[in-house]
């Protein structure tokens, strides 16, 4: 179970922050979050993304890891999933309802995802 779920977080964070990394402003025209002023930052997320699951695949792939587990991703999760509440809750993250429902699907997978971290930790 705790493979399945390495591979979820790695494929998730992959592809997300390969599509930042490389083309910022159409992601968020597509998907309808707020328009950058510059694109270092959200290139600046891509890249921390691509890193993490990096490291995902990292712990995943090597027997006795004993770097970054099914506990670093739990609260990597839980903050993330925070700090996106938050922003909703403030309405500071998107203006657009298909933005905000698709920040609040994310902020769901990534708690889904943490309660799942639990079960197997």
């Amino acid at each position: 179970m705790a493979q399945q779920l390495l591979w979820i977080e790695t494929v998730l964070r992959l592809a997300a922050g390969a599509v930042l990394l490389i083309m910022p402003l159409t992601t968020a025209r597509i998907l309808g979050l707020p328009l950058p002023q510059a694109l270092l930052w959200p290139r600046l997320l891509g890249a921390l993304l691509v890193g993490m699951a990096a490291a995902t695949m990292l712990e995943g792939s090597v027997a006795g890891a004993r770097g970054l587990g099914p506990g670093g991703l739990l609260l990597i999760n839980f903050v993330t999933a925070g700090t996106l509440v938050a922003l909703l809750v403030l309405e500071r993250a998107s203006q657009t309802r298909r933005g905000k429902l698709f920040l609040w699907v994310l902020t769901i997978g990534l708690v889904a995802l943490g309660v799942l971290e639990i079960a197997v930790a």
